[in-house]
């Protein structure tokens, strides 16, 4: 499975990069926003690190101005991905833009019925919100069971982009369930390194190791 950054911080984004364990980036208008820069500014600096995928979304609500947008986004980098919110706009701009060669990334998708349309549409990559799913009762990790399952039936080349990751389980469970792609927030991925059993075995071995004669 591909882990992917939330966020629009190049510092962290470099962090994960460096660890070698980063395979993209997904950003949308709130983490720009905090950025507080030019959001063109921000994705080329993201690219610049050698992320290869880039997920930079729309702000436009009707077709033509998604595609517009859509088009000027993907000439910034070869890494952007183009992120299309799942409406009936979205789904007529994701046929277009995935025409032309851009790769999609539909998101906003609560529903496997949506993630359907989507992968229908030509879309690179489905974005199922689990989050916030778990904030409505609702159990995330299902509709992810659920549009894992159609696209293997039909041999969809739509990736699996498991979003709203609120903790480590949620990334176990959609490792487990067979998703192509989660994406979490910086402070998410830090706990997947992170066992406190790993630290107390480090400081056990050190301490051990300073009782070997040396010399």
């Amino acid at each position: 499975m591909k882990l992917f950054l939330d966020t629009a911080s190049a510092k962290e984004i470099r962090t994960m990069w460096e660890l070698g364990i980063l395979d993209g980036v997904t950003t949308n208008p709130s983490l720009v926003a905090k950025e507080g820069r030019r959001f063109d500014d921000v994705l080329r600096e993201i690219c610049a690190i050698g992320v290869p995928s880039v997920s930079a979304e729309v702000v436009a609500t009707e077709t033509d101005g998604m595609v517009a947008e859509g088009r000027r986004l993907r000439a910034i980098h070869p890494s952007i991905y183009v992120k299309v919110p799942m409406t009936p706009a979205g789904l007529r701009a994701t046929k277009i833009l995935a025409g032309e060669g851009t790769r999609v990334n539909v998101t906003l998708v609560f529903s496997a019925n949506q993630a359907l349309l989507a992968a229908k549409v030509g879309a690179a990559y489905v974005s199922p919100f689990i989050g916030r799913l778990d904030d409505q009762s609702e159990v995330g990790i299902d509709l992810i069971r659920d549009i894992v399952t159609i696209y293997r039936n039909y041999r969809f080349s739509t990736e699996v982009l498991v979003a709203s990751v609120r903790h480590p389980v949620h990334v176990l469970e959609a490792a487990q369930i067979g998703a192509d792609i989660a994406t979490m927030p910086y402070a998410v991925m830090e706990k997947l390194v992170q066992h406190p059993l790993t630290e107390i075995g480090l400081a056990r071995f050190l301490k051990d190791w300073e009782k070997v004669p040396k010399g």
